[in-house]
Order: structure tokens, then C-alpha cells, then sequence
């Protein structure tokens, strides 16, 4: 196997001695290294080498060709998608509906044109509000770096289980209760996540937003989807995928007013990364760190700087490793690691920040709610968060409120269960999931939705 990629492709050295014999792996350094020496521009893509992420043969229908279309929002390719949970219906037709696996472009941070993967699924269920069938485009949570934990791919394989990854497609329940509605749904896989020509620049809130943007776009164009350019389209995300459809919900009337923007539901949202580091470091998800570090490395060279004058060799190492991993890879690795393991002389990274100014002013434009969202948004977040905490996604509604948007907050009440280990994050996922499937369908029904900005001083 071979490849043009600057993206590094393994695990590391001792995973690699375990795959079989006469199994070739592609040779990396380590992923800072790798950044630090060149300029950063992904590679083109080589759509006869194989890539193997951690013993996963990644499809060739993910390597993006090396030209690309002008215009964002522009069909690719597809191809049949089947679902990994899918049982035939009374008529034939698969439950909860036909997938399709596409490529479109979009454009990164820093104005590159991209390839972005996903799916598309034209749902078994008929729309039954008004105006023709409705679209949800869909954010995924963190599902990790690695090619293979990619969303689309995990529609296929609700599990992936070797001995070097382990993803789990935790987001099938939420979009099958958005397809039962009668919605289309289209999930993106965010920039870098299942291409193969670049590192997947998680929580990049450019790279995020204008990707699930431009997949509503694409789905126009996929054969036999029954979603227009007169379909209500709403933004749904939660954890990782709030950020996207919050960042989204800014950018639509500049990016793509061409997207009927009804409505979008922003779940536990990462608005401001300094406190979000805080919240990761030391927690069940500290390999998130890595992920973050890997991927402003990649699309901002202030932040490379920073990393090569303060990462150790243990920090370099880390960087390389989570860089093919999945959710559960880096729960498994790096639960309750502290970001001062992985920094020359033992500080934490949000000191590194702070003392960095070039690096703070790269989180700071990653701020969201510094822009008016486009019609109404639902934001939702556990008082009792603590790995993206409460406060700072609390903040994200008051911003818009105060720019006069169309805000319905909840702030989800749950007793402590437990610090640092996600439960607090994960259990609102899992209790305002029906509430909030139920908020963006009455959007899409083209159903008003009031604000209740004034609610804010009396909500925690």
C-alpha cells in the first residue's frame, strides 16, 4: 500500500506489529513533525492507493480526486450506502430509508476548495406537514480523527471493533427518529473525516459549519432524493456536531443564503474553546486534545509554532496516535490524561495558550456567537456539563439573544453523575433528544417559533 498523503495513516509502532504478516503499513512520522515541515497545503489525493486507518481498509470511493468542482455545494460522486440497522418495509422499501454515500466540495478556513464525504437518506416514512419533503442536515458528535470513524461509514458499521479501533455509531438513534418524522437526512463527515488527502480539523468551526451547509446543497443533485431547493432545510447537532449547526446557523446568510434555513437545534455546543480545554483536560476525553491540536496544526501555522516550541516527546507522540483515532480508541488510551504530560516543563495547555498570544488569537476567532444566527435556533445544554461546560454554551445563547435572534434556551437539569467521566455531557444528549426532534419538526411543518430570550435571567 502507498500514498501521496501528508496525513499520517497508522497506529502506532507496537499496533503495527501486530497486523498480519506481508500487511505493509504506510510509513509516518509524527503528525506535529509532519505539519511543522511543510506548508501545511494537503496533498492531492491518489485514488488507486489504498489507505489503512488502524487495520481499516478506508473505501476508494473516499479519496478525492485531485480537481474539483468550482462552485460549493457541487455533487462529487455517489454511491449505494447500505445501512448497517435497516429492515425491508411492507413495500419493499428498506426502514427507515435508502442511503446514499456522496462526495461534494466545500471550502476549508483558509479558502481551499475540499472534498467532503457523507450520506444522504431519502427516508421510508412519508412527509406529512406542509411544502414538499423537509431536509435535516446532521452534525455528528466527536466520533474521533481516523478515517474509519468517519459517519457515513458508521451508518454502514454501527461497530467497528478490531484490535486497533473501536467507533461506535452512537448518532444512528437521533437520525432515525428525525427520518421516522418523514425528513430526509444528509450527515456530513466534516472536512478531513473519511477523505483521505487531509487530517480532519475537528472543531474548526469554518471547516464544520460550511460542510453541513454545503451538503444541503449537494443532496439537490443525488439521484432519486426527493428534497428541492424549496424543501425547509434544519441544522441539528449536538457536543461536536452543536458547534457545527451553531457555527452553521451564523454563516447561512453570508455562505449559503440559497439554504432555506428553517430552523436549528445547537446541542451542548463548544462556543469557546479556551473554556472547552479547561472542560477535556484530565477528563474521559482528553484524547480530544490531540485531535485539536492535530487539526489547527494543520490549518493554522501560529498554532504549529506553538506546538513545536512546547510539545515533549511524550506530546509528539500523543499527537501522532490519536490522530487515527476513534472515540473509543482514545477513551481507552488517554482517559483522564493531563495536557501537562504532553508539555515541556509540565504546564497545562491552557497555560501554553494563555502565554501564547499568537495561539489565543487562533481560539478566539473560533468564538462562536459573535454573528446573528439565521432564523430560530434551539439551544440545549445539562447544567451539570463538565466536559463542555455549561457556562460557555449558556453564554452562546445569551449572545445571540442580545443580537436580537430568535433563541429557545433549555437548560437541561440533571443531578451529578458523576465528574469528568462524560456522563454529565452524554446523558442530555439522550434525555432532550425527543424534545428536540420535536422543536426542529414544527420548524420544518413551518410552524413560528417564539423566543424566550426573556427567560435567560431566570434559567441557570
Amino acid at each position: 500500500m502507498s500514498s501521496r498523503n501528508t496525513r499520517p495513516r497508522t497506529s502506532s509502532a507496537a499496533l503495527s506489529r501486530r497486523r498480519p504478516r506481508g500487511v505493509r503499513m504506510l510509513a509516518v512520522a509524527a503528525a506535529a513533525a509532519v505539519y511543522l515541515a511543510g506548508s501545511g497545503a494537503p496533498a492531492a489525493a491518489d485514488d488507486t492507493a489504498p489507505v489503512v486507518s488502524r487495520g481499516v481498509t478506508i473505501p476508494a470511493f473516499y479519496h478525492p480526486p485531485a480537481d474539483l468542482p468550482a462552485v460549493n455545494g457541487t455533487l462529487i460522486r455517489t454511491e449505494p450506502l447500505p445501512l448497517g440497522l435497516s429492515i425491508p418495509g411492507l413495500d419493499g422499501r428498506p426502514m427507515p430509508g435508502t442511503a446514499t454515500r456522496l462526495m461534494y466540495r466545500s471550502t476549508d478556513s483558509n479558502g481551499r476548495a475540499v472534498g467532503v464525504t457523507g450520506a444522504y437518506i431519502e427516508p421510508w416514512a412519508a412527509w406529512r406537514g406542509t411544502g414538499p419533503r423537509p431536509l435535516v442536515a446532521v452534525a455528528s458528535g466527536t466520533m474521533g480523527q481516523g478515517d474509519q470513524c468517519a459517519p457515513s461509514f458508521a451508518l454502514q458499521h454501527p461497530l467497528t471493533l478490531t484490535g486497533d479501533t473501536l467507533s461506535v455509531g452512537y448518532e444512528a438513534l437521533a437520525i432515525y427518529r428525525l427520518l421516522a418524522t418523514g425528513a430526509a437526512v444528509v450527515v456530513t463527515d466534516y472536512v478531513g473525516l473519511g477523505t483521505t488527502d487531509r487530517l480532519h480539523t475537528y472543531v474548526n468551526r469554518l471547516d464544520e459549519g460550511r460542510a453541513l451547509l454545503d451538503a444541503a446543497r449537494a443532496v439537490r443533485a443525488v439521484p432519486g432524493a426527493s428534497v428541492t431547493d424549496r424543501s425547509r432545510v434544519g441544522l441539528y447537532g449536538y457536543s461536536q456536531g452543536g458547534g457545527a449547526s451553531a457555527a452553521a446557523a451564523e454563516l447561512q446568510p453570508a455562505y449559503a443564503p440559497d439554504v432555506p434555513l428553517a430552523g436549528t437545534y445547537v446541542g451542548a455546543p463548544p462556543a469557546d474553546l479556551t473554556a472547552v480545554i479547561g472542560g477535556i483536560d484530565g477528563s474521559a476525553l482528553a484524547g480530544a486534545l490531540g485531535w485539536s491540536l492535530n487539526g489547527f496544526a494543520q490549518s493554522d501555522p501560529a498554532v504549529r509554532d506553538v506546538i513545536e516550541a512546547n510539545v515533549n516527546d511524550a506530546g509528539r507522540a500523543a499527537l501522532k496516535d490519536t490522530s487515527t483515532m476513534c472515540v473509543g480508541d482514545a477513551i481507552l488510551r488517554y482517559a483522564f490524561t493531563k495536557s501537562s504530560r504532553w508539555i515541556t516543563g509540565g504546564r497545562s495547555l491552557t497555560a501554553v495558550i494563555a502565554a501564547a498570544p499568537e495561539a489565543q488569537a487562533v481560539l478566539d476567532r473560533q468564538r462562536i456567537g459573535t454573528l446573528k444566527p439565521a432564523g430560530p435556533v434551539r439551544v440545549a445544554t445539562g447544567v451539570q456539563d463538565d466536559i463542555v461546560p455549561h457556562r460557555q454554551a449558556r453564554q452562546l445563547a445569551v449572545d445571540w439573544c442580545r443580537k436580537g435572534a430568535n433563541v429557545t434556551y433549555q437548560a437541561v437539569s440533571l443531578p451529578n453523575l458523576g465528574d469528568k467521566i462524560l456522563t454529565n455531557h452524554l446523558a442530555p444528549l439522550i434525555t432532550d433528544q425527543g424534545d428536540a426532534v420535536a422543536w426542529l419538526t414544527d420548524r420544518l411543518a413551518g410552524r413560528t417559533a417564539y423566543s424566550n430570550c426573556w427567560t435567560m435571567p431566570l434559567q441557570p
